[in-house]
């Protein structure tokens, strides 16, 4: 199948002009200004943008794909997003992980919904492990699951400064991260050790002892949720300056609470001078956001929702950064740090995972693998279970 879009204001991150883009298959074949037309015996299909902007589709790096919680018995276990709540959006590529819950749920079922995205046409692969040591496998072990099994990039999210953690030692991250970075060099994979970091008083002191007392490169270590308290979020600023990559999540924030909405972190970090191609934002989408008390009993919760992702671009495209500017913490820079080539940037040779954004920063038209998932802000691919 042939698609060409002419009149894209095109974002890839940096900005191209105006320019049409050739789509065969699943591929971007051809970029450039006023295309030439092609013989109507080639059966393309011809769609004028007039202008609007097109950027990469969103690269979510955490995402409970099966669904997660639990923290408040069965019955809090959330539901799996479906297909349409990742693709209406613009999320084309999806990391999926354990949470809390890795007993009632697992690796086989992780590795059995990222086939399923897959098969419905998005882009998934999944970190092994889950919260808790010893980690919960498919292969028997964490170097074993990287290097055999093709969708698993990295070790996560393994949980740290959290009383719902297995109190890992700095022996056992240590053990953990080698497992990752030794599988990451046998496979070309990203070999990233992936953290959910809680509310605790010990913030990220954990890993900068592990680049202290350890051999093992900084890219390894890529803590998530720096943003939930603001001092942690220095933190994160500091472990960044010696080589990190971090993560923020695009979670609610009540007035007055101490935390960074998404946008307000990436703001400040770029205020900070910190390196930009070092932090990406991910949605939880899936997952709980519980409150606990002081005895650890959760008093509220919700849920994360994949929209946050493009809903945290318009809140910074609002308050004037230019959208160039905006783009790599959730196009290029996850898919870099994650090695997931051919994602998050718009180029020839490149996945065609692309979204068309109306005036609002909203997903007017979303293609995923070179196929309209939606068009004009209707679905267009429905999950398999979903109905119309």
């Amino acid at each position: 199948m042939l698609t060409l879009l002419r009149n894209a204001a095109v974002h890839a991150p940096a900005p191209l002009g105006l320019v049409d883009l050739l789509v065969a298959g699943e591929r971007i074949v051809q970029l450039g200004p006023a295309l030439p037309a092609l013989p109507a015996a080639y059966d393309v299909h011809e769609v004028d943008l007039g202008g609007a902007r097109v950027i990469p589709g969103l690269v979510d790096g955490h995402a409970h794909v099966t669904g997660g919680g639990g923290e408040a018995g069965v019955h809090t276990r959330v539901p799996a997003p479906t297909l349409t709540q990742w693709t209406r959006a613009g999320i084309t590529s999806v990391v999926g992980t354990l949470g809390t819950d890795a007993e009632t749920r697992g690796m086989a079922e992780l590795l059995a919904q990222v086939r399923a995205l897959r098969h419905e046409g998005m882009s998934a692969w999944c970190w092994t492990g889950g919260y808790h040591l010893p980690p919960r496998t498919f292969t028997g072990s964490l170097r074993g699951d990287i290097v055999h099994l093709e969708a698993v990039i990295g070790v996560g999210e393994l949980a740290i400064s959290d009383h719902r953690s297995s109190q890992p030692t700095l022996d056992e991250l240590a053990r953990a991260a080698s497992e990752a970075h030794v599988a990451g060099l046998l496979t070309g994979k990203a070999g990233v050790l992936h953290l959910h970091v809680g509310n605790g008083a010990r913030g990220l002191s954990q890993l900068a002892a592990l680049l202290d007392a350890t051999e093992l490169p900084p890219r390894v270590f890529m803590p998530t949720h720096v943003n939930r308290r603001r001092a942690l979020f220095e933190e994160a600023i500091a472990l960044a300056q010696r080589g990190c990559t971090v993560d923020v999540t695009a979670f609610p924030v009540d007035e007055g609470e101490d935390a960074w909405h998404a946008a307000d972190a990436l703001e400040r970090w770029w205020r900070a001078g910190a390196p930009r191609d070092r932090i990406t934002v991910s949605t939880d989408a899936g997952g709980t956001l519980p409150h606990f008390d002081a005895q650890g009993n959760v008093v509220s919760y919700g849920v994360g929702d994949p929209a946050s992702l493009l809903a945290t671009i318009a809140t910074l495209v609002a308050r004037g950064h230019a959208l160039a500017d905006v783009l790599p913490p959730f196009t290029s820079t996850p898919a870099a740090h994650l090695r997931l080539v051919r994602k998050g940037t718009i180029a020839v040779g490149m996945d065609a995972d692309l979204v068309v954004l109306d005036d609002a920063c909203a997903a007017r038209h979303v293609l995923a693998r070179g196929r309209w998932h939606v068009r004009d802000g209707e679905t267009v691919v429905r999950g398999t279970f979903e109905r119309g």
